[in-house]
């Protein structure tokens, strides 16, 4: 070979070269651009949930001199708790709004003045007098919940923009000017929210029901998928023959993983509700029916995790006298456990999110209390989520975005559990 075809040679190889390192930029440009593209979609998720949903932590409340006559509450016993339970608390509130706006005159005008407060005021004036009968026959200073449609008002007011009015009438605008100018509407952090469970009034809506209903369900999940799980990764790992059966299982398992949330709903449905004649709408059922949708996810992820573990520890083990068994729990579960609590919280992140399996059980029903148990009738907050989003209440929507924040922080909770765990846990070889 000449000179002349060495120098083509070279800038052949040259220029093929420049080629792909010109791709190669091209391909780095194009994934940083999809993670920048994915930063932004997610970026402008949370800004809007956050934008929506972070005025419902806070509650809007009307202070009111209500007095608690007994003739006007028709208690003529106060130590008969019947009549305490059922007095006519509204009827005083009502008559504090007539004392407060003396003008207010018409039937069709004192039914909209009577609006600035919620409908629940009533159960709170009980719960004050439940706690010290003393108060009744005094006037007492009491700071009542603003109704959904007044709360959104105020609020929509305080932030920079167009004011949502919705079905606040004038006359009512004013009302709330006159309150405001003479400091008797606060603002204050919402406990109901966290406290009550779900209502058909917005501003009596809480998700403390729905908290305790997924707390129940995921307990029955982690106590019935997690051992089986585990048991089933140990015996195809360490016992189960290399036979065409256990491949028959490990497609079934791997293509479990895969199959729509749904389609195990219906699964539960046809088993437990229809076989078994298992109530619906029970955290117990519901854990059920997430069992096997989370069971594949702990399955693999803990044969993963006992792969990872080195055979010169098996060897080892079985080389100073240790049966196969002694050998399994003492030495190889130990050191996979790391890899197998990840993949079990991971799981159950992925199970707390789920709401299509537990519409197919009966978990939608409207739940007012607060279950106190796995065979109690109960929700979950990501169908709490699903019914607050079909209301048509305007103050719901900020409700629902205020659910999601908190659902969001538990799985961001759940998953940062799971890298610490890893992290703290696992052995390098």
């Amino acid at each position: 070979m000449n000179s002349t075809e060495k120098m083509n040679a070279i800038d052949l190889v040259n220029k093929n070269l420049a080629k792909r390192y010109r791709a190669e930029k091209r391909f780095k440009a194009y994934g940083i651009a999809s993670i920048t593209f994915g930063l932004i979609c997610l970026v402008f998720l949370f800004t809007d949930i956050i934008g929506k949903g972070y005025t419902a932590f806070v509650q809007n409340y009307i202070k009111l001199e209500i007095n608690l006559d007994a003739e006007a509450l028709d208690i003529r016993d106060p130590s008969d708790g019947n009549q305490v339970a059922g007095a006519n608390y509204m009827g005083v509130v009502k008559q504090a709004l007539r004392e407060r706006f003396p003008d207010v005159s018409g039937r069709k005008n004192k039914r909209t003045l009577y609006k600035l407060v919620s409908n629940g005021s009533g159960f709170d004036l009980r719960k004050m007098l439940e706690a010290d009968p003393s108060i009744l026959n005094t006037t007492q200073t009491v700071w009542l919940m603003a109704d959904d449609d007044i709360d959104t008002y105020i609020k929509s007011a305080s932030k920079d923009g167009k004011v949502f009015t919705g079905r606040v009438n004038d006359m009512q605008q004013g009302w709330v000017k006159s309150l405001e100018d003479n400091g008797e509407i606060e603002s204050r952090f919402n406990t109901v929210f966290f406290t009550n469970g779900d209502s058909r009034e917005p501003e009596q809506a809480g998700i403390r029901g729905a908290i305790m209903g997924s707390l129940f369900t995921m307990l029955v999940t982690l106590i019935l998928s997690f051992p089986i799980g585990v048991a089933a990764a140990v015996y195809l790992e360490e016992y189960a023959p290399k036979n065409k059966w256990t491949d028959l299982i490990e497609v079934n398992i791997n293509n479990l993983a895969a199959v729509p949330s749904i389609i195990f709903g219906l699964l539960g449905v046809a088993i437990f509700v229809g076989m078994f004649g298992m109530q619906r709408s029970l955290p117990l059922v519901g854990g059920m029916v997430l069992t096997l949708m989370t069971l594949p996810t702990i399955i693999i992820s803990s044969r993963a995790a006992i792969k990872a573990v080195p055979p010169s520890i098996r060897e080892a083990a079985l080389g100073i006298g240790a049966s196969k068994m002694q050998m399994i729990l003492h030495h190889v579960l130990p050191l996979a456990m790391p890899g197998m609590l990840t993949g079990a919280i991971i799981g159950l992140a992925q199970a707390l999110g789920e709401t299509a399996p537990l519409l197919m059980i009966g978990m939608v029903a409207f739940i007012v209390d607060i279950p106190g148990g796995v065979s109690d009738p109960a929700t979950v907050l990501p169908v709490q989520i699903f019914l607050w989003s079909d209301s048509p209440e305007r103050a719901f929507v900020e409700r629902t975005s205020a659910a999601i924040m908190v659902l969001l922080g538990f799985l961001i909770v759940m998953n940062a559990l799971a890298v610490w765990l890893r992290k703290r846990l696992e052995r390098r070889w």
